[in-house]
């Protein structure tokens, strides 16, 4: 049996006015899918570490990361990922598109409405359980 690549990446469930920050891919494998924002974990790096360089690379905005939401393992054909999902808020800064091809600032209501890779699904099901013990909130 061949062993897989692991990939480990963080992900900002970034939360702002009661909407969540989403990105479409501008390039790769996965071009035009939508994701929760983020990047691979530098060689010693934790995964909080690994967002604040990666916001602030790939958006020019500075977050606050809160909670680990989610901790997402998912097979994709060429390599096995494991995605660190935290909820985030933004500390200063606007998002600047440096590496996406759009963002949308999605309602609660809004979370289906874009085509979400596989691995940002579950992150996404796990997110609308946690809105509903909040009773709607976030």
């Amino acid at each position: 049996m061949i062993k897989m690549k692991t990939i480990q990446v963080a992900a900002a469930i970034m939360i702002h006015d009661s909407r969540i920050f989403a990105t479409q891919r501008g390039c790769g494998e996965f071009k035009d899918g939508w994701e929760f924002p983020g990047g691979k974990l530098e060689p010693g790096e934790t995964p909080q570490q690994a967002l604040v360089r990666e916001i602030k690379e790939e958006l020019d905005t500075d977050i606050q990361v809160g909670r680990l939401l989610e901790t997402v393992e998912y097979d994709y054909p060429k390599f096995h990922l494991i995605m660190y999902c935290f909820l985030c808020t933004i500390k200063s800064g606007k998002p600047v598109l440096r590496e996406h091809e759009a963002a949308r600032w999605l309602t609660k209501e809004e979370l289906d409405s874009v085509d979400w890779l596989p691995a940002d699904v579950i992150a996404v099901r796990r997110l609308k359980e946690e809105i509903k013990i909040r009773k709607g909130h976030l």
